[in-house]
């Protein structure tokens, strides 16, 4: 059936609603007005969350696509509203995040002039987006918009981009609705099945890898089934630690940067891995140090959901184009032979990892791992954990216990500035569960402006801020290459929590061990946003080295 409407903004609208947005996340611009418009009639349909920043608003989006499975929806303005969503898309192109992106575009009859704001998008975005295109007829909107479903759910999820000429917005036009998207995913074939089945039961060291975006509660529940099914030691990619329960006696830890030495040595003497949805890039193959190049010495089964994925770098043994819940499932039903040529090797795999993640005694009054320690017993399994990029999230990542699918966001591209806006997005989609934010001082300022956007939803998250005056990755990789010459890592930081307190919210500073506990409880009840500023000792780099150690291991001494 065709719809006549008053207007290509309202034709847009009524399609974000055909394929099930409730939620869209922007900063206002006079580019796209008639949209603005159009989402004001249908505001008890599709919530709009109006940000601080175009690069807050996309990190929103992209959050929220991990969390749903569905393409988080970000509308921002021509020019500078999509130079600065730019780190957004990004992101959610390296972390395999499903994000449409909208944005304002100058009128059609000023095209190619560099007129006011003018960008060229395609160009502009052409390597960060599965898709980037403009919608120049009303009448097609309903296919762009349809398309723009598809392809940012399909194969390897990811973000599209679709520019929306202002006088567009305001054109009548006569549509039809297609149906709602369907996620397309391919399914293993049953003789790469019977292949893989096969190849474990002749493995003697082997592992398996999770990770990838694209999974659900049920696929994990299969993937589970099936490595309790064949006892196999279980890791997970580089920020995909909530891919399998922490606590379970086969998780042997996360295969990604400042990975345990005994799990990188399981990784290179295993004679077969399983590799299950990670791209195997730079941060979960150490510096693609894991694997030898282009046939590594492990035989390699890898399972991607983007057929363009595999034999990018590796050649893999058996190559599988599959979904992950298709996978899992069919995984699922293959059945062990009657003994198993590695029994024992789970044991001690998570007995290493069990090892790993004892909190280790650092200097200074305020111990990190033991912060992380209460955390992992206090927090339900169904709490979200956000953050960034920086050290500081070394001691998260290691010392926390993820227990259940969809409680872990954090970017895969290392991008700084993402643990605000996506904890704040996350609070918002899933108001009952407790959500906790961790950025460092450097983090955190690169979007602390959306902390305002909590306080204006009543976005109840408690913002752990973890300050030691300096950007602190770069000023350890500064002192391992050229020790004892600072420059450009040093900061000056405002007082965090009386921050918080001036945005209307709680705000709190801990020095010791002993005060983060009852500032936590507090921050919980506070009944809205809160903020922890923990203040750590400056040489406190890593669990395992402080900066001086790192000086003195320098080969520039």
């Amino acid at each position: 059936m065709t719809q006549a409407h008053p207007t290509g903004a309202r034709a847009l609208v009524d399609a974000l609603l055909t394929h099930g947005a409730d939620t869209a996340y922007c900063v206002p611009g006079e580019s796209y007005l008639a949209v603005l418009d159009a989402l004001y009639d249908v505001r008890d349909r599709l919530k709009l969350v109006v940000c601080r920043q175009e690069g807050g608003a996309a990190y929103m989006a992209d959050a929220y696509g991990k969390l749903t499975g569905k393409p988080g929806i970000c509308f921002v303005t021509r020019g500078p509203g999509a130079t600065n969503a730019a780190v957004g898309v990004h992101t959610a192109f390296q972390d395999s995040a499903p994000m449409i992106l909208f944005i304002g575009q100058v009128g059609r009859g000023m095209l190619e002039r560099e007129a006011f704001q003018e960008i060229d998008y395609r160009r502009m975005y052409g390597q960060m987006a599965k898709w980037v295109a403009q919608i120049d007829d009303a009448s097609r909107i309903p296919e762009f918009v349809s398309r723009a479903f598809h392809i940012a759910t399909s194969g390897r999820p990811g973000p599209v981009v679709l520019a929306l000429p202002e006088d567009m917005q305001h054109e009548p036009c006569t549509v039809a609705q297609p149906q709602p998207f369907r996620r397309v995913m391919p399914s293993p074939a049953l003789a790469d099945m019977a292949e893989l089945r096969s190849r474990l039961a002749a493995a003697q060291r082997p592992l398996m890898i999770l990770g990838g975006r694209g999974w659900n509660d049920a696929a994990c529940a299969d993937i589970r089934r099936f490595a309790e099914a064949w006892q196999l030691p279980v890791a997970c990619a580089f920020r995909y630690q909530d891919s399998f329960d922490n606590t379970h006696p086969l998780y042997a830890g996360d295969v990604g940067l400042g990975i345990n030495p005994k799990l990188a040595a399981r990784v290179r003497e295993a004679d077969l891995v399983l590799a299950v949805g990670p791209r195997l890039g730079e941060s979960t193959t150490s510096g693609y140090a894991l694997f030898d190049i282009p046939r590594p010495k492990q035989a390699l089964v890898h399972v991607h959901a983007g057929i363009d994925e595999l034999g990018r770098v590796y050649a893999a043994d058996l190559p599988i184009n599959a979904g992950y819940p298709e996978f899992a499932a069919a995984a699922s039903e293959l059945v062990p032979p009657a003994s198993l040529n590695w029994v024992g090797s789970a044991e001690t795999a998570r007995g290493d990892y069990l090892a790993w993640t004892e909190p280790p005694a650092t200097p200074g009054e305020l111990q990190m791992g033991e912060v992380m320690r209460w955390l992992r017993e206090r927090l339900p399994a169904d709490a979200i954990l956000t953050n960034g990029a920086g050290n500081y999230a070394i001691w998260l990542h290691r010392f926390y216990r993820y227990r259940r699918f969809g409680t872990q966001l954090a970017p895969t591209n290392g991008s700084m500035g993402y643990g605000v806006p996506s904890a704040v997005a996350a609070k918002i989609a899933q108001p009952a569960r407790i959500v906790v934010s961790f950025s460092g001082d450097g983090c955190f300022m690169m979007n602390g402006q959306e902390f305002a956007t909590a306080v204006k939803y009543g976005a109840a998250v408690v913002f752990v801020v973890v300050n030691n005056s300096m950007y602190g990755t770069i000023r350890m990789h500064q002192e391992r290459e050229f020790p004892d010459r600072i420059s450009g890592t040093e900061l000056a930081n405002p007082d965090f929590a009386a921050l918080a307190r001036a945005y209307g919210a709680l705000g709190e500073v801990v020095t010791r061990t002993d005060e983060f506990a009852p500032a936590f409880e507090r921050a919980l009840s506070a009944g809205g946003p809160a903020l922890i500023e923990l203040r750590t000792n400056p040489e406190v780099i890593t669990p395992s080295a402080t900066i001086t150690q790192i000086k003195g291991q320098s080969k520039r001494r």
